[in-house]
């Protein structure tokens, strides 16, 4: 199996190619277990986070353990939409994202006690991974319903060509299908 040798810091790992089509692959990144390849992450990332950001908000669960890194960080609050309605949800809002990675598509869930912690917040979105963007753009929906203001889309990888500036604390190759 090819791997792809990613370095953050003094962190090193090798990711093995997965296929997103059948035409490419792209190094698969999981910070979920890995807490030493998640603090070499938020390190870089929390330096791209701008002043007066109030909030993060992230998606379940992949951006979990990043969003929560960069909150201890940075010393502000952050909030998760989730994959699935949750029993404990009151008056969720729901949104739905256009498009996923891996041709899977969901809707996020805003509990409606975080939607009004959100009101009125400068948020910064932030997940692990972007590849088109449209989940972050669902998230960004979300807090603009909520009331928050974004003020900018982070992420700890970008592969291929977002629909959205992302800012990125490194870009991830998409190889074709015939080199991996």
């Amino acid at each position: 199996m090819k791997t792809y040798r990613l370095s953050i810091g003094n962190v090193e790992r090798d990711l093995p190619y997965i296929d997103v089509s059948t035409n490419s692959g792209i190094p698969f990144v999981e910070l979920l277990g890995d807490v030493e390849l998640t603090n070499a992450v938020a390190d870089e990332l929390m330096k791209l986070i701008p002043q007066g950001t109030d909030l993060l908000f992230t998606v379940a669960t992949s951006g979990v353990p990043l969003g929560h890194a960069l909150s201890e960080r940075l010393g502000i609050p952050y909030r998760v939409a989730r994959k699935r309605r949750r029993t404990y949800m009151r008056d969720p809002l729901i949104q739905e994202v256009a498009s996923m990675t891996l041709g899977v598509s969901e809707t996020l869930w805003l509990d409606r006690r975080h939607a009004e912690f959100i009101a009125g917040k400068r948020v910064a979105i932030v997940t692990d991974v972007v590849v088109s963007g449209a989940t972050m753009l669902s998230l960004a929906r979300l807090v603009e319903r909520a009331g928050g203001t974004v003020n900018g889309y982070y992420a700890g990888f970008v592969q291929g060509q977002p629909s959205i500036d992302i800012k990125a604390v490194q870009q991830l190759p998409v190889t074709p299908q015939s080199t991996l």
